[in-house]
């Protein structure tokens, strides 16, 4: 693939982003308003009123946090377009946020994404009975001793290391024993925290396949098209341009880990020097400055953010 200089990339985020009330500011925006409801007729149930005045826990439901989520990259996508925003030469996503950027890379409809995340989260979520799955944060310690503090668990329980998300900052899942197991190791190996996460389900670890060979069926009735913006993908932290390669990436990235920092290695090296998070919150511009402290990063999440982007990366 062709290196782009001084390339434009955009980033999408997954789950952990979601919060009650976010994107209120663009409530009065026309673009964010038909996608709110072209969304809403699709799922059945009124997204931006979710959002904006419902409980935590009816977002954090993984099977609404998915589609949600999409939604809401996807609403702040058209409005960048529509408001004559540069197109980026390069997309990239954190596991859900993914399926954002294929969406705005053209490569399947916001209508049959917005279907298929929500099978996914539905299909994640049962993979495992609840409360018998776990994750972790392991925040100051590298990826091979979280590793092998992993492989020392696995005595006791199922655990991997499943989102290399930064520098010193690692995501472990697995079964409870496992976890549990593995954050004792962890902190005994010299990390600064190891921290629970509100989830149930062990994402990214080979006990969601069955969730994949299940959603593998619903894909084949599902159109994909070749990407007119390439994406990076999580499962390898390479480019795909064949239609079904491209399934098979995120069909594996179900329960493989999400090599983010390989990813954005990947987009440095493809000659990115700003990048673009296009979803609620700022969690990936965080992990960015901590993967390279000289990557140049804007969020969309507010007005303001928004404008301020809109001018840097035209200037």
């Amino acid at each position: 693939m062709k290196r782009e200089k001084n390339s434009l990339s955009f980033v999408f985020p997954g789950q952990g982003s979601q919060k009650v009330g976010m994107l209120r500011e663009f409530g009065a925006e026309q673009t964010v308003g038909v996608t709110f409801s072209e969304a809403s007729e699709v799922l059945g149930y009124d997204i931006w009123n979710l959002i904006q005045e419902g409980d935590p826990s009816a977002i954090n439901l993984t099977v609404r946090t998915q589609p949600i989520l999409l939604c809401c990259s996807f609403a702040l996508w058209r409005l960048w377009v529509a408001r004559g925003g540069k197109t980026p030469d390069y997309l990239a996503g954190h596991s859900l946020g993914e399926w954002s950027a294929l969406v705005c890379a053209g490569v399947i409809s916001f209508r049959d994404a917005l279907i298929i995340v929500e099978e996914r989260g539905a299909l994640m979520q049962s993979a495992v009975p609840e409360g018998c799955g776990a994750m972790a944060a392991v925040i100051g310690l590298n990826d091979e001793s979280v590793m092998e503090c992993c492989e020392q668990a696995r005595i006791i329980g199922e655990v991997a290391a499943v989102n290399f998300n930064a520098p010193g900052q690692i995501v472990i899942a697995g079964d409870s024993k496992g976890v549990n197991k593995a954050i004792a190791l962890c902190k005994r190996a010299g990390a600064k925290r190891s921290i629970l996460l509100p989830v149930s389900a062990p994402f990214h670890t080979p006990m969601m396949r069955s969730a994949a060979e299940r959603l593998s069926q619903r894909l084949k009735d599902i159109i994909f098209c070749y990407p007119k913006i390439p994406v990076i993908h999580n499962v390898h932290g390479s480019f795909e341009e064949d239609p079904e390669s491209i399934k098979a990436a995120v069909l594996k990235q179900i329960y493989n880990p999400v090599l983010w920092v390989k990813c954005i290695q990947g987009l440095r090296n493809q000659g990115t020097n700003m990048f673009v998070e296009c979803g609620p919150g700022g969690v990936l511009s965080g992990l960015m400055r901590r993967i390279d402290k000289s990557i140049k990063a804007h969020t969309l999440h507010t007005i303001e953010t928004f404008e301020s982007a809109i001018t840097a990366v035209s200037e």
